[in-house]
């Protein structure tokens, strides 16, 4: 681990605004797009719910997005939702999460993002019987070795993926339009509401990831000011985004076809450009999941360096690189929990559907306790430099989504959920050790 000599070093507000949106959109545009579709599908009756899912699903972005501009601009710091919660309710409930996003939450989506571009580089690049393996190894490895080498390389890197992506996807919304739609077979009609709850699971898991802006406060130029800017424009970009990609679903295939398609990026690349296409498909989801990859890896490190900073027993791990400026220990561990998430999902019959279990439920769970403190920095009348429009009402739209996907994930997601909630608890002796730790002034 790095040398100690930069144990005053402190994080630099480096970011721009549009540096700050692309980490944000990375983030979101992940690889969900081309997977969730059909599945939202199969829980609504018509391709007016079909389409008002997604709409729906950019208000909770929104909402999440006005929530988490306010902490951020009177909290900023790159420890992010460990900094709200620890000074929100102290320091045990603060080692718990950084424990649980350690452990379980960011390791585990990246491990869940690795799976995804290892399956679709294996189509690139086979590499024999292990290939999704070591395609997802040498994914973590070599993004990790990438923020190793600096925050500005690994800033770059990430807008210049961001725009790959965002060109991605406008090609399979083009390519959406740009064929005629056939009749579709009529839907089969089931009830508005049975499965509609469902369904909107399915939209949020990929909607999921805007809350990472809060690891980017402590680095952003003029937070208090940019903060707020910086949730704001993902949040336009990736919700109009995604509208205008099932929309060109909806063009190609109809509400009954998308229902049937397990695939439906890789569906309507072959529909529009045939076979040859779907080696062009795995190229976009390749440079989508790397975008994904950098970004989760880049806010991920900054938990275990805050934990560091605060907890004398593992202080190495808040050592901040001056040369890089970057949290160099933090990285390497993460990118060691990381890997051997890898190892344990290779053994499951489904890497990505495992690491979704995994993590769901003890994510929306602190998610459920960043949105109380925004009630309770009010009470204690924290100085605010931005204040949310419509208080309280965004707070109680996201605690309400919170909720909602708390009982979901336990509900639908099986086993996985609550190993996963096992590795939480199994934190408790990291929190007993750091109770008497005393919180830092803001």
């Amino acid at each position: 681990m790095t040398n100690a000599t930069n144990a005053t070093a402190r994080p630099q507000q480096l970011l721009s605004v549009f540096a700050g949106a692309s980490f944000i959109i990375g983030i979101v545009i992940g690889i969900g797009i081309f997977r969730t579709p059909s599945l939202v599908a199969s829980g609504v009756s018509s391709e007016a719910f079909f389409i008002a899912a997604w709409v729906l699903g950019g208000v909770v972005m929104l909402v999440g997005a006005l929530c988490y501009a306010e902490l951020g601009s009177a909290h900023p710091d790159a420890g992010g939702e460990y900094h709200y919660l620890t000074r929100a309710y102290g320091r045990p409930i603060g080692v718990l999460f950084a424990w649980a996003r350690g452990t379980v939450i960011q390791t585990g989506a990246i491990a869940a993002v690795a799976f995804v571009y290892a399956d679709y580089a294996s189509n690139i690049i086979p590499l024999g019987p292990y290939s999704s393996a070591i395609h997802a190894v040498v994914g973590v490895v070599v993004i990790t070795a990438l923020n190793l080498i600096g925050t500005p390389q690994s800033a770059r890197a990430q807008m210049i993926l961001t725009v790959l992506t965002i060109l991605a996807l406008f090609a399979v919304v083009i390519a959406g339009f740009s064929t005629s739609g056939a009749a579709h077979p009529p839907v089969q009609s089931a009830s508005q509401w049975g499965t509609f709850g469902l369904a909107m699971v399915f939209v949020l898991l990929t909607y999921g990831g805007w809350n990472e802006a809060a690891y980017l406060s402590g680095e952003l130029k003029d937070v208090r000011r940019n903060m707020v800017r910086t949730l704001l424009l993902g949040t336009v970009v990736v919700t109009t985004l995604y509208v205008l990609a099932n929309l060109a679903y909806l063009n190609v295939f109809g509400l009954e076809g998308l229902r049937k398609s397990s695939a439906v990026g890789a569906d309507l690349m072959r529909a529009v450009a045939g076979d040859a296409s779907a080696v062009v498909f795995s190229v976009i989801v390749c440079v989508c999941a790397l975008s994904t990859l950098n970004a989760t890896i880049f806010t991920g490190a900054r938990a275990y360096y805050a934990l560091g900073r605060d907890v004398p027993a593992i202080r190495k791990l808040g050592v901040w690189d001056e040369q890089g400026d970057k949290p160099a220990n933090a990285l390497l561990l993460q990118c060691a929990i990381a890997l051997a998430l890898l190892a344990f999902g290779s053994t499951t019959r489904d890497g990505f559907e495992a690491m979704v279990a995994y993590t769901a439920p003890v994510f929306w769970f602190f998610l459920l306790l960043v949105t109380i403190s925004i009630f309770v920095f009010r009470r204690r009348g924290v100085e605010l430099p931005y204040r949310m429009p419509l208080y309280p009402v965004p707070a109680i739209i996201l605690g309400a989504a919170a909720v909602w996907m708390i009982y979901s994930s336990i509900a639908y997601a099986g086993v996985g959920s609550w190993v996963g909630v096992a590795v939480l608890l199994a934190g408790i002796p990291l929190v007993l050790l750091a109770r008497n730790a005393p919180v830092a002034a803001e």
